[in-house]
């Protein structure tokens, strides 16, 4: 089966792909990296420069480049569920009917692995997990350079109105409170990631 063309999943990039991601030449790019503004460095014996992906990263967010060249391929979806069963027909109702390459995961440990090889665009974060897991595996995502682009969308079927503000103050990009709104949300996010919702970016979804 072939990959998805032009995903965005190397550490290290050429200046060749940093022009394509920021859609600038790719002798601009070679101006930021000797002026210093964009932090990297020359493969030894040779005049060629890399750019880790984190430091690109920085660099696009503090001069409000936009991220969409990031966003190539088919957008890819994490669930984060302590649920097995649940979490895997959650994977299977996704990947039938939206455009999202989705992976699955029970633990803080298998979502620390599958977010270091998979890159995930969007997590779904069951926020009743055991033993509050919860909250590590958004802290792990949170303090990670290279899932800053990451939207974490915490999912509940239980939540009232007053706890749901509460999730914004948190990190939580979204707060879904019903299941079977997911989809809508979903297809909204494909063709806008990036969209905030209303009060500090938290969206509510409700019956």
């Amino acid at each position: 089966m072939s990959e998805t063309p032009n995903r965005i999943e190397k550490d290290v990039l050429t200046t060749g792909e940093v022009a394509r991601i920021c859609n600038v030449a790719s002798r601009t790019v070679s101006k930021w990296f000797d002026s210093g503004q964009l932090r990297g460095y020359r493969i030894p014996g040779s005049k060629d420069r890399r750019i880790p992906l984190s430091n690109l990263l920085a660099f696009m967010k503090q001069h409000q480049i936009p991220m969409d060249g990031l966003m190539s391929g088919n957008p890819r979806l994490l669930v984060v569920d302590s649920d097995r069963a649940a979490a895997d027909v959650l994977r299977q109702v996704l990947v039938e009917q939206t455009r999202y390459e989705v992976r699955v995961a029970t633990t803080p440990f298998e979502a620390g692995l599958e977010c270091e090889r998979f890159r995930p665009h969007v997590m779904l974060l069951d926020l009743h997990m055991t033993g509050g897991d919860a909250a590590t595996v958004l802290g792990m995502v949170r303090s990670t350079e290279e899932l800053q682009m990451t939207k974490v969308i915490g999912i509940s079927n239980r939540l009232t109105e007053g706890q749901t503000a509460q999730f914004a103050a948190q990190g939580f990009d979204g707060v879904l409170r019903v299941r079977h709104r997911l989809l809508i949300a979903l297809r909204h996010r494909e063709t806008s990631i990036d969209a905030p919702g209303p009060s500090g970016g938290v969206v509510v979804l409700s019956s």
